[in-house]
């Protein structure tokens, strides 16, 4: 994966840890936009019920719990 999506020591779609990101808006097909600190990226959803502003972990694109609510 290139540098461009990885924001420090972690990254969302490479790193062996979840790292919290906030849910920017929700797409079809259990999909979302969520800002990393880096930019934008898109993730699944399909685990957790998460909305607009939640903060969530993510593992390997994967969203594996919501640690924050922010809903609009």
């Amino acid at each position: 994966m290139s540098e461009e999506h990885c924001s420090g020591d972690t990254c969302i779609t490479c790193s062996d840890m979840a790292v919290e990101v906030r849910v920017v808006r929700l797409l079809d097909d259990a999909m979302a936009v969520v800002e990393t600190g880096a930019g934008e990226e898109t993730v699944s959803v399909a685990l957790v019920s998460a909305g607009v502003g939640d903060t969530i972990l993510v593992h390997a694109r994967e969203a594996i719990g919501v640690v924050g609510t922010g809903h609009e």
